[in-house]
């Protein structure tokens, strides 16, 4: 039978998850869980007091959570997240750096299947990272945080076309068609990749290539609508006289 405690815990995550944060916080309140060691009830009420701007409380809060575990990384983001909003992106870096350095320290003790379940979860991480300083056109930190989680991570093809992505906002089309070049040279098969690199290329008024890229999808699924509708948008340009 689950115990008051792990109750009370349940439906503060519930409505946590929810989004009922002052249903949440009363149940944090309690004196049960406010007295227990479990990381996840102060990151929950550290969330709730950033959400409502009580950056210090919401700091020592997140700071609670990593005393008691300190590779709890939804805190270590969480602290990091704050700090990053006021301007300290150095204590930031390091307070996330150092959770991931601890983690790195425990896992070669583990099995591998959990070592690369931790990896994974660093990795997004990473990626929420870098998907919040490419918000604020960050766009140096955010491909730092990109690489990061490529290297941590087995779902190369995804974070390479969000690299990409980040590559072309920050005006630098050619690093994004390196990038995709050098997967496509690993798996020549991969669709999504090369259905993006055309694109890049169609919009940086390499259309030659950009056509090749395309018909080369058609020779390996001959019905790919995306494929057939860039390859007609050159063909209206004039680009190509080819019927698809």
């Amino acid at each position: 039978m689950r115990s008051f405690s792990g109750q009370l815990l349940d439906e503060a995550r519930e409505a946590f998850i929810e989004g009922k944060y002052k249903e949440a916080e009363a149940l944090l309140l309690q004196p049960t869980l406010q007295n227990s060691n479990n990381p996840e009830i102060f990151q929950m009420m550290a969330t709730i007091l950033y959400n409502r701007g009580q950056f210090n409380k919401a700091i020592k809060t997140f700071k609670k959570a990593l005393t008691i575990d300190p590779t709890y990384t939804d805190a270590a983001v969480g602290l990091s997240i704050i700090l990053n909003d006021l301007g300290k992106y150095d204590e930031a870096k390091k307070v996330f750096e150092e959770a991931q350095t601890l983690v790195d320290r425990k896992k070669s003790t583990q099995v591998t299947q959990i070592s690369n379940a931790v990896e994974e979860k660093f990795a997004a991480k990473h990626l929420e990272l870098a998907h919040m300083y490419l918000q604020y056109k960050r766009f140096t930190q955010a491909l730092e945080q990109f690489q990061q989680a490529y290297g941590l991570s087995q779902k190369k093809v995804d974070i390479t076309l969000q690299m990409a992505e980040c590559y072309v906002e920050a005006g630098q089309s050619n690093q994004a068609v390196k990038a995709l070049r050098s997967l496509l040279q690993a798996n020549s098969k991969l669709i999504t990749p090369r259905l993006k690199l055309g694109l890049i290329l169609y919009n940086s008024h390499m259309i030659a290539e950009a056509v090749d890229q395309w018909e080369n999808i058609l020779r390996l699924e001959p019905k790919n609508d995306e494929a057939i509708r860039y390859l007609k948008m050159a063909q209206a340009a004039g680009i190509t006289n080819l019927n698809y």
